[in-house]
């Protein structure tokens, strides 16, 4: 297609379509036009892209299908439903297809923590490497139960803290090496701190306090970790996309993700504060660990599947995406 002589002959009807469109006032017969070109020029915009990807061109069409849109139906839909579609399809769509790193990372870091804890728990230089006698046992003793004292105080700051954490594997996820920095960093951390506790016989008090609020605050660390990986992923392989095409996809994903995150981490913050260090029996405590965990799966497995069946991907909707440049191919 001569993408010249195109523009030439449809110019008018795409300058009248900018025109009407921004008109506050419409007459009957102006506003049958302003439907009917817009129906028009989005068949020329099918056009061009399918037959001669213009950047420019394609970009420009957008716009004024974009102002033409926003003429026909009125101001942009409540800002509360922006925020539905973005809980029932945006954010689940995300996590779901995360869900296969999610469980590989977690695999390998969740065994990390395993290998670091049995080291720590059953030789003296695994022992010695947390830090001398007189620190473990008060550590032991007093200060890893004191630390989970119940209020609101204490789960801000713990979800400012694991904010903070995750934040760091989203923000330098593109790097490939800071997310694995920050999760052998953690994960081996809390490992050798069981393994510690399991030396002094106190295995028990470590799972009861850990296991409430840790079941979704691990994940949510992981969910994080693996969201930054798959974009460096991205990045070495992007597949059929383009590379920069893909990296922006997986880019604006990745902070749908990270959007999720601090509702999560909000969720385990407030357990960590109310439920881990309150007078609860153990075995509730855990029960409702158990249940946040179970309800962020459900929320991920169930409707994840639903919205990625629908085309949803986490990415921003094509009109508030932006220009895209056009390749063939």
């Amino acid at each position: 297609m001569d993408l010249d002589a195109f523009s030439d002959v449809h110019r008018g009807e795409w300058d009248r379509l900018k025109t009407l469109s921004t008109r506050r006032r419409l007459d009957g017969a102006e506003a049958d036009e302003l439907v009917r070109l817009y129906q028009t020029v989005a068949t020329h915009l099918s056009t061009v892209r399918s037959s001669a990807p213009d950047p420019v061109l394609v970009s420009e069409l957008s716009q004024t299908l974009n102002r033409a849109r926003t003429s026909i139906a009125g101001a942009h839909e409540p800002a509360w439903r922006d925020v539905a579609r973005f809980v029932v399809l945006s954010l689940p769509a995300a996590f779901y297809r995360l869900r296969w790193w999610i469980w590989g990372v977690s695999a390998a870091f969740l065994l990390l923590a395993v290998v670091a804890g049995v080291w720590v728990a059953t030789t003296p230089e695994g022992l010695a490497a947390v830090g001398p006698p007189s620190y473990r046992e008060e550590y032991v003793q007093n200060a890893f139960a004191e630390y989970y004292e119940p209020g609101a105080g204490f789960a801000a700051v713990v979800w400012t803290n694991n904010a903070w954490i995750a934040a760091q594997c989203v923000a330098f996820g593109i790097t490939g090496l800071w997310p694995v920095y920050v999760l052998v960093q953690n994960f081996v951390m809390v490992g050798a701190i069981g393994g510690m506790m399991a030396h002094y016989g106190e295995l028990g008090m470590f799972l009861q306090l850990i296991l409430p609020h840790g079941l979704l605050e691990l994940t949510s660390i992981l969910v994080a970790g693996a969201a930054g990986l798959k974009l460096f992923w991205t990045l070495v392989a992007p597949g059929h996309r383009p590379r920069g095409r893909a990296v922006a996809e997986e880019g604006r994903a990745l902070f749908t993700v990270a959007a999720g995150l601090v509702a999560t981490l909000a969720l385990s913050g407030l357990v960590e504060g109310f439920v881990t260090g309150s007078s609860m029996v153990w075995w509730l405590k855990i029960v409702i660990g158990a249940l946040a965990l179970g309800a962020f799966w459900t929320y991920v497995l169930v409707l994840g599947r639903r919205a990625v069946a629908l085309g949803e991907t986490g990415d921003l909707e094509e009109e508030n995406v932006g220009s895209v440049q056009q390749v063939v191919g």
